[in-house]
């Protein structure tokens, strides 16, 4: 008995080893998802607990249909920003640097993951505030006469954006193109093609994937943002992530928090399809 039940653990070893992280997943992933949709659909008062799908109602006003376009656009902008900045460091660092740099500029791209999020966030604040870094240059350099006036601005919000999520759309990019078979260029040189016509149907079309996973790695954390442009922006604006925050921790109002919550999940989750349908049928006429 005792043989068998140690050939059975041999056998299912990988199972039992990946319980507690599934255990955990369940218990912190799933289940508070679970409870926020609970949310969402009732209401408590006298007679109990009841069933309600008024507050969906709610946010199909102008104002809130504002914060999620807003969040929307900050979203988009935003993956499109990192993935085209990031696209030639991916491409420089996986075709063009030499192998003893390579590591050197990897570590000092993951540089930044070292660090904790908001102290990178207020880092920005000695660069953009009026006796900070950049009005101090350039006003030396006599570029301009008085301070700029960046700080707690929208251009605030989207360049703090750009340098925190930029890592997360090089690496995946850089993993794809690490792989990219070199001598494909050649031989698209060989046969008389320009630069730019080996870019789009070679080199592009190659390492979609990895644009694809870049752009939603930025898209989606990015469509919930709420520090940046809460400290950076100086809450000015309202977007999904401060409005969700605002109903939870300032208001103290659960489910009007939860039924948000819900409402710009599925608005990702359609903004996310209709983007990654747009991206393939994109490929497919590039190819």
């Amino acid at each position: 008995m005792v043989k068998r039940f140690r050939e059975i653990f041999q056998q299912e070893l990988p199972f039992f080893i990946g319980v507690p992280a599934l255990v955990w997943q369940v218990l912190f992933l799933y289940v508070p998802i679970c409870y926020l949709v609970f949310l969402s659909v009732t209401k408590v008062d006298v007679d109990g607990v009841a069933f309600t799908l008024g507050r969906y109602a709610e946010f199909f006003q102008v104002p809130y249909l504002r914060v999620l376009l807003r969040s929307l656009i900050l979203a988009t902008g935003n993956a499109v920003l990192c993935v085209s900045v990031g696209y030639p460091i991916a491409y420089y660092l996986a075709v063009r640097a030499h192998a003893r740099s390579k590591s050197l500029l990897l570590m000092l791209l993951m540089l930044p993951f070292w660090t904790n999020f908001l102290v990178q966030v207020y880092a920005w604040f000695f660069v953009f505030e009026r006796q900070g870094l950049l009005n101090t240059v350039l006003m030396r350099l006599h570029i301009i006469q008085e301070p700029l006036y960046i700080l707690n601005t929208t251009l605030a919000i989207w360049i703090i954006m750009l340098y925190c999520y930029l890592p997360f759309a090089i690496m995946p990019m850089y993993a794809i193109l690490e792989k990219f078979d070199v001598r494909l260029l050649e031989a698209s040189y060989d046969l008389g093609a320009r630069a730019w016509q080996t870019f789009l149907r070679i080199t592009l079309p190659l390492s979609m994937s990895g644009v694809m996973t870049g752009f939603f790695l930025v898209f989606i954390p990015s469509f919930g943002e709420f520090v940046i442009p809460g400290l950076a922006g100086g809450d000015k604006q309202m977007f999904v992530g401060s409005l969700i925050s605002h109903y939870f921790l300032t208001a103290g109002d659960e489910y009007t928090g939860a039924t948000f919550t819900c409402l710009g999940a599925l608005v990702l989750a359609t903004a996310a399809l209709t983007l990654r349908y747009c991206m393939n049928v994109m490929i497919k006429r590039v190819r």
